[in-house]
């Protein structure tokens, strides 16, 4: 039995599937999102924790046994969003999302320096990360300057679910830090954004092992062994 999870915009999905890959049970829990200012879009990073949590549980009535066998766990969700971690792995505000128009006049800075689309292979959006950074970086540098981790919104939950820091190539590639030739981050680019690569997910395929579900998380949900996560 596997388990996939999608950190959408609007809700959190997570679906059963077996090994024909058929659907067995799913589950959906919604998502609010804040917009504080005008052109702004936000979400408190501990509400995809909670919606998941819910999923799984919802899961769990509608099929306990399906639920008690997964043995692997697929990741995906909503892309770009600036989750900001502390050295505690505490968010340190609330996510910036995709959808979020804040930081255009940074994306058309860094868009003009030539090294971003020839390394990223990518124009810079405003929804891309790392215009939100030097946003965040300009106008909230206290904030900044305790910035431990970046993350993207389906790794917050990986994090939550497995204890890594890691994220997957296909995700990274929308922030503007991916080499894309290299499928490693760019060290030029994060020091042009006044980051650096400990601030960043190790990087894997999507098909690879990130780690294992945290025993305590398995054993709330009845499985025998801690289901492998994927990269997603």
């Amino acid at each position: 039995m596997y388990l996939g999870i999608d950190i959408g915009t609007s809700s959190v999905k997570a679906v059963l599937i077996d090994a024909e890959q058929r659907i067995v049970a799913s589950h959906s829990e919604p998502l609010t999102v804040e917009r504080p200012h005008p052109g702004w879009s936000e979400q408190d990073p501990e509400s995809w924790i909670a919606a998941t949590s819910d999923a799984l549980d919802g899961l769990a009535k509608a099929s306990p046994d399906g639920l008690k066998r997964v043995r692997g766990i697929g990741l995906s969700g909503q892309m770009h969003g600036a989750t900001l971690l502390d050295h505690s792995d505490r968010p340190l505000r609330p996510c910036i999302l995709w959808n979020d128009g804040r930081s255009a006049e940074e994306a058309a800075e860094l868009d003009a320096d030539p090294q971003f689309r020839e390394i990223t292979g990518n124009i810079v959006f405003p929804g891309f990360t790392a215009p939100k950074l030097v946003w965040v970086q300009r106008h909230e540098p206290k904030i900044f300057g305790d910035v431990a981790k970046v993350l993207l919104p389906k790794d917050f939950v990986r994090l939550w679910l497995s204890g890594d820091h890691a994220s997957d190539m296909s995700d990274s590639a929308g922030t503007a830090w991916l080499d894309v030739a290299k499928r490693d981050w760019s060290n030029d680019l994060l020091v042009t954004t006044h980051l650096n690569r400990d601030q960043m997910p190790t990087l894997h395929e999507g098909t690879e092992q990130t780690g294992k579900m945290r025993s305590v998380l398995a054993s709330r949900w009845g499985m025998a062994q801690p289901p492998v996560i994927a990269g997603g």
